[in-house]
């Protein structure tokens, strides 16, 4: 999964810049209404459109190249790879354009472009809403790219939210669409859940707290998925369904290790940047530790005490690790009782500095 939404929230700063103000693109929008709130998924095509059409012409004219330096998908690329510190450049992207390789695989491109354009995106959003708190909205724009870089990603989470991703002939549109609402339940955490840093707390509660949002990615693998029932690798590739078994399998134990790196860092007995940042990003894997016991957390919960539970927790997340502990503690009888947050680390984390009420 894209990870920019955790890695910016812990980073406590987000990639990208405010929003230019850019020619409308061609698009096709979908709003999906709600009682409990509202998505907005716009799907955005033009730059994949534009290298398709200079790939298939025998001799693209000025007006071509300019459709595609123009569209909404080539500059909203352009400015993020920017913001990543990478060369980028419209001379080293035309050269990939008429590349023997990129015209070699026009044809995928295109059969994919239109399976992928009529993907049920609108749905992927009504799976990420469902998993968020009443009156949530979310807001955001996919863009389908043909670019060199075979990766995806998201860009600009504050200003306006952006999914961009490579257009993989070997992803089908039930895994594009397990993908995009993966990500849109980021989009609608970070644009529903916003609340300012609570000061009274100790340093190391603060610092422990950011780390525990990670397990978010959890969150989102159960919303992707669409509820308990169905396995979060549902439509993956096989490799990928089992690779999931094989690290789901182990869950129990690794938040016993999550749990010694939480409270050591909001006892303050792991408090140097760099080092915590080092142990942290390595629960993340492919799908690591903040996707596997956040996702065991999140459906033990569901399955235990119902949806609105685990909802409550979602803008809280020291209340999700303490949810789960009472689920397990409520004399729900379980086949295999796995282990439970710390007292140590539930304390740590609600710890007060000195001096605050």
């Amino acid at each position: 999964m894209l990870r920019l939404p955790i890695l910016a929230l812990i980073a406590s700063a987000l990639v990208g810049a405010p929003s230019s103000g850019l020619a409308a693109p061609r698009t096709t929008a979908m709003a999906v209404p709600f009682d409990s709130g509202s998505v907005r998924v716009t799907l955005i095509t033009d730059e994949a459109e534009a290298v398709l059409r200079l790939v298939g012409a025998k001799q693209p004219t000025a007006a071509d190249w300019e459709r595609l330096w123009s569209s909404d998908g080539y500059r909203r690329l352009q400015r993020r790879e920017a913001a990543m510190g990478r060369a980028f450049t419209d001379s080293s992207f035309e050269a990939f354009v008429r590349a023997d390789s990129t015209r070699a695989r026009a044809d995928a491109f295109a059969r994919t472009l239109k399976a992928w354009s009529a993907a049920d995106l609108a749905g992927a959003g009504r799976r990420a809403l469902a998993y968020l708190p009443p009156r949530s909205i979310i807001r955001a724009k996919v863009y389908l790219l043909v670019k060199p870089r075979t990766n995806s990603f998201v860009f600009d989470t504050n200003t306006d939210p952006a999914i961009l991703l490579y257009l993989d002939p070997a992803v089908t549109p039930a895994k594009l669409e397990n993908t995009v609402a993966h990500e849109l339940h980021h989009i609608g955490y970070a644009a529903n859940c916003k609340a300012p840093e609570d000061t009274t707390l100790t340093q190391g509660a603060r610092a422990a707290r950011v780390w525990v949002s990670a397990f978010g990615e959890g969150l989102a693998m159960l919303a992707a998925a669409g509820g308990p029932d169905h396995h979060p690798h549902e439509v993956s590739p096989p490799e990928e369904r089992a690779r999931w078994d094989r690290d789901i399998a182990h869950a129990g134990e690794d938040l016993k290790t999550v749990d010694r790196f939480l409270t050591d860092v909001a006892t303050g007995r792991l408090s140097d940047p760099d080092s915590i940042r080092v142990r942290g990003m390595s629960f993340f894997g492919v799908q690591g530790p903040w996707y596997t016991v956040g996702y065991m957390m999140a459906q033990s919960i569901e399955q235990m005490m119902g949806r609105d539970a685990l909802i409550a927790t979602i803008c809280d997340p020291v209340s999700l690790l303490e949810t789960y502990n009472r689920a397990f503690a409520s004399g729900v009888t379980c086949r295999l009782a796995p282990p439970i947050w710390s007292p140590e680390l539930l304390a740590a984390l609600r710890a007060k500095a000195k001096g605050s009420p």
